[in-house]
C-alpha cells in the first residue's frame, strides 16, 4: 500500500527583529523529499499560511555545491509554490490518512510553527495515532508547545536532537534568534543530544519521534523516516 507524508512549512519570511529573509531550508526539504519519492512515497506541503511558503535565500547560496538540491530547487518550485493551509486540513483526518508528518527547518519555524494552534494539533494527533513525527534543523521547534491528551509532553522522556546553540552562535544568529532550540528542548525533552563536532551529521529516534540536527543530517532523516515506514 503506497505511502503519504505530510510535510509541513514555514510561512515566515523575515525575522522580525533583524528584518533578515528567512524561511525553510533548501537542503532539509530536497533531500529527504527526493528519498521518500524514491521509495514511491506521496507527498503533500502545507504551511500556515498556504500558497507559497518562503524559501530561506541565504540556504539556497549555502547549498550552492550540492547537485542534488539545486536539481531539486531547479526542478520542483511547483511544490512550494502552492501549499495547502493548515486551516484546511483536520487533524484527525490527517493523522488517519497519511502515514507520517515531517517539519523541515530554517529559522521560519521558530516564529510560526512553534506558536501555530493548528500545526500543534496537527502533531497531537499523529502522536496519539502513534504515527511518525519527524523534524530537521529548527523544523523541531513545531514540537516545543504540543502536549498530549494525558497532558505530558510530547517529548517528555524523549531523546531528541535540533540545531544547537553552538552552530547558531557559528552564523551569528545567537542573539538574533527569538529563542535558542536547544535551550528549550532541553527543557520539555528527556534529553537533548548532538553530534560530537560542529556541523555533525545527527538523527535520533525515539519511538515514533525523529530529529535530526542540522543541514548535514537532511539525508540521514530522510532515510530514518522510510525506515519508520517500514519500507
Amino acid at each position: 500500500m503506497t505511502k503519504h507524508v505530510l510535510i509541513v512549512l514555514t510561512s515566515t519570511d523575515k525575522i522580525p527583529s533583524t528584518g533578515r529573509a528567512t524561511g525553510w531550508y533548501l537542503t532539509e526539504l530536497a533531500h529527504p523529499y527526493e528519498i521518500l519519492r524514491e521509495n514511491h512515497v506521496l507527498v503533500t506541503l502545507a504551511s500556515p499560511r498556504g500558497g507559497e511558503a518562503p524559501l530561506d535565500p541565504n540556504s539556497v547560496e549555502a547549498s550552492s555545491e550540492d547537485k542534488e538540491a539545486y536539481a531539486f530547487l531547479t526542478s520542483k518550485a511547483g511544490l512550494w509554490a502552492n501549499t495547502i493551509p493548515l486551516s484546511v486540513i483536520d487533524p484527525l483526518e490527517a493523522a488517519r490518512d497519511y502515514d507520517a508528518i515531517f517539519y523541515p527547518g530554517g529559522h521560519g519555524p521558530m516564529y510560526d510553527l512553534a506558536t501555530n494552534e493548528e500545526s500543534i494539533e496537527l502533531a497531537r494527533a499523529f502522536a496519539v495515532a502513534g504515527k511518525p513525527i519527524a523534524a530537521v534543523c529548527h523544523g523541531p521547534a513545531a514540537f516545543l508547545n504540543v502536549t498530549l491528551p494525558n497532558g505530558k509532553h510530547l517529548l517528555d522522556g524523549r531523546t531528541v536532537t535540533a540545531f544547537s546553540n553552538a552552530e547558531e552562535e557559528a552564523i551569528g544568529a545567537l542573539k538574533e534568534v527569538l529563542f535558542h532550540l536547544e535551550t528549550e528542548l532541553s527543557k520539555v525533552s528527556g534529553q537533548y543530544v548532538k553530534a560530537d563536532q560542529l556541523w555533525g551529521e545527527k538523527v535520533v529516534t525515539d519511538g515514533n519521534i525523529i530529529t535530526g540536527q542540522n543541514p548535514a543530517s537532511s539525508k540521514a532523516i530522510g532515510k530514518a523516516l522510510v525506515k519508520a515506514l517500514g519500507l
